[in-house]
């Protein structure tokens, strides 16, 4: 009986697209640290100095109370400082204002997102296809809930509008709606009016907007005179009674994944609900880092930040799209945001012009990518028996520094070349 097979008390847990292809790349010796090796499949930005940034923080001092537990909602003044952030970029001149009492805060997203999921109730929760891969399991796991899947279409540049999402909560009767905006892997960003009216429809029809907002300051068109970041917190009138939650934190938009310190924000009586999910699902996050944090959300820091990653992320997006449809790439659209590319490697020689292919033959030139397929979303797998509609798609990461995607993008030329 094999290692696997014997411990009967388990199920076989599945591994995320980020993980798989990182555990796959590891099998031919991938290494992090080794810079032979260029990771178009990392879902991290780059951490190092960019120009025009605030100095990156080396070192952190630890207090002689963060050796205790942090509340599992996470320290006031942090929880202060998120409040104030989003009133300063998002509020100004509103009657309701975000308090501490509307923020919890957590290790990490996949902790915020799953203190969410285990506070739903007995409804249906909607969420698109394609979306995060690791909103998979998260939306299987818990089983009050049943979700239910929405089909975004390439050939519509994957547009979901305000009138759709009214016709989606009245005829599949959603309660709640799961979503990523700018959208992880399309790029594909829903802003201002649209956004306003979305949240109109979800005060309207009391459906509950779940946004993960971690690629909201990776935004490549903007106002004339307004900081290039989005957030339905802009468009919620009242922040206790509007069904709005948003979930964000230092991993993306600061360029801090190792802290995992993130938040999510919204109705005082849902913050308290994830509180009491966090007390018996992880208990808490790191009380050193999270005090660290504190001076990162002053709004001079933040602005400093957010330009220098719209300078240095927009042209490595321009450079990749440009280079990649050279050699037959297609994209349905170009990405308002994140840091990927969605293409269609359909036109490639084969094996290259499926996903798992190109992932396949890019490994053998130290090359990593993410198969379309993993962004399937398909709790339980209760979708079998097909190939999946994204499987001639992939994700190209540009998180890399530009001179890895440089040498990334030679060694893909050379793979189709070859082929």
């Amino acid at each position: 009986m094999s290692e696997e097979a014997a411990f009967h008390a388990f199920r076989p847990v599945p591994k995320t697209g980020v993980i798989f292809v990182t555990s796959e790349a590891t099998k031919l010796g991938f290494s992090p640290s080794d810079p032979e090796w260029c990771n178009l499949g990392q879902g991290q930005p780059e951490t190092g100095e960019l120009p025009g940034a605030p100095p990156r923080v080396r070192e952190i001092p630890i207090h002689v109370d963060d050796q205790e537990y942090a509340p599992v909602a996470g320290l006031w003044e942090l929880r202060e400082a998120v409040a104030s952030l989003y009133n300063r970029l998002y509020r100004k001149g509103l009657p309701s204002q975000y308090s501490a009492e509307n923020v919890c805060i957590s290790g990490g997203g996949r902790t915020a997102l799953t203190r969410a999921a285990a506070s739903l109730g007995t409804i249906n929760l909607g969420h698109f296809l394609p979306d995060y891969t690791a909103y998979e399991e998260l939306l299987d796991i818990f089983k009050a809930f049943t979700s239910i899947p929405i089909l975004l279409e390439g050939e519509r540049g994957y547009s979901f509008t305000a009138d759709d999402l009214r016709r989606e909560a009245l005829g599949r009767g959603l309660s709640a709606l799961l979503l990523s905006n700018p959208c992880n892997p399309t790029g594909k960003l829903v802003e201002g009016d649209e956004l306003a009216r979305w949240v109109g429809v979800a005060r309207e029809l009391d459906c509950t907007l779940l946004l993960d907002e971690f690629y909201s300051h990776y935004i490549y068109r903007g106002r004339p005179g307004q900081l290039p970041v989005e957030s339905a917190a802009r468009y919620v009138e009242d922040v206790d009674k509007d069904p709005v939650v948003v979930f964000d934190g230092f991993t993306k938009n600061w360029r801090y994944p190792g802290w995992r310190t993130t938040w999510a924000l919204g109705p005082k009586s849902v913050v308290e609900r994830f509180a009491s999910a966090g007390s018996f699902l992880d208990g808490g996050g790191s009380k050193p880092l999270q005090r660290a944090a504190i001076p990162l959300l002053d709004e001079d820091y933040v602005v400093k930040e957010t330009m220098a990653i719209q300078s240095a992320f927009r042209d490595k997006r321009d450079r990749m799209m440009s280079r990649l449809e050279r050699i037959g790439v297609r994209f349905d659209r170009v990405p308002d945001g994140t840091f990927y590319c969605w293409g269609n490697v359909a036109s490639l020689p084969p094996p290259l012009s499926d996903g798992m292919g190109l992932f396949r033959a890019a490994l053998t030139k130290k090359v990593i990518t993410v198969p379309g397929e993993f962004f399937d979303v398909n709790p339980g797998k209760r979708r079998t028996g097909r190939a999946s509609r994204f499987r001639t798609y992939v994700r190209f990461s540009f998180g890399p520094a530009a001179p890895v995607l440089e040498r990334a993008l030679d060694r893909l030329e050379a793979l189709v070349r070859e082929a």
